[in-house]
């Protein structure tokens, strides 16, 4: 399928590895210029020399910030404009929460997930938003999680800033929609990152196991029987900013191995 992406501008939030690299690769594989964010200087470097091993002749820029800082959005979307002159695509995939068990989670630990995924999505999105409505045109993606729709006792903090991101994902598509802004969500489940194998060694913390038997009860419990690898996430995350399917917006779409148990 021809996805028309090629010379598209994209800025990707924790694009320095998992699903937000898998985006990166299939970005710079159908012709887009990239700017791809991230905290950790070394992972961002490592992840641009890689990414320029496959381009074509398309730019690829890295921003060093903190989107828990309040004005990190602000200062990323100035960068990107500078350096591309206009953003055609945001997908914002930034976020870290710590799983374990309620009684011992304390409010800093809600406060920390809901500033870095929930209110830095949101920051993300006015600022680069706002550019798009003056463009008249853009596509905003969301990179959610399972845990909105259907929580864990064990990853509440992650799962209450989920819910509230689906609920604002669409929310806002409606008033997006005037500007011509399509916005969309994909909500991964259990998939093959770094940062499933850390949250597998928490959950196995508080239930007094090993971190295989956790691994082997992620896997386990998924109809398919395996984890969702990152590139299946980015397939769809491709299909979604592009406007092969123009008439889908405030979507959320589901990849978990059918391990959802309702709609």
């Amino acid at each position: 399928m021809k996805l028309g992406l090629n010379g598209k501008n994209v800025i990707i939030t924790g694009g320095s590895a998992g699903i937000g690299y898998a985006c990166a690769k299939g970005l710079i594989s159908e012709g887009a210029n990239l700017i791809i964010v991230g905290r950790d200087k070394e992972k961002l470097g490592n992840a641009s020399t890689s990414l320029k091993e496959i381009a074509q002749g398309n730019q690829i820029f890295t921003i060093s910030q903190d989107l828990t800082d309040s004005i990190a959005a602000e200062r990323i979307a100035k960068k990107a404009i500078l350096k591309l002159g206009k953003i055609d695509i945001l997908i914002n995939n930034a976020g870290s929460a710590r799983a374990g068990s309620f009684w011992k989670l304390t409010d800093q630990h809600f406060i920390d997930a809901w500033n870095l995924k929930l209110l830095g999505y949101i920051r993300m999105i006015k600022e680069v938003g706002s550019h798009m409505k003056d463009q008249g045109h853009g596509r905003i993606l969301n990179i959610i999680g399972t845990g909105g729709k259907t929580p864990s006792p064990t990853f509440l903090p992650g799962g209450t800033a989920n819910a509230a991101l689906l609920n604002f994902t669409k929310g806002i598509s409606n008033e997006l929609a005037e500007s011509g802004i399509r916005i969309n969500s994909i909500s991964p489940g259990v998939t093959a990152t770094d940062r499933a194998e850390h949250l597998a060694k928490q959950k196995a913390e508080v239930k007094g196991i090993t971190f295989e038997e956790q691994i082997e009860i992620d896997t386990a419990s998924n109809p398919l029987g395996r984890m969702v690898e990152p590139e299946e996430i980015a397939s769809m995350a491709l299909l979604l900013v592009s406007d092969l399917i123009s008439s889908i917006t405030g979507a959320d779409i589901v990849i978990d191995n059918g391990k959802q148990p309702g709609f």
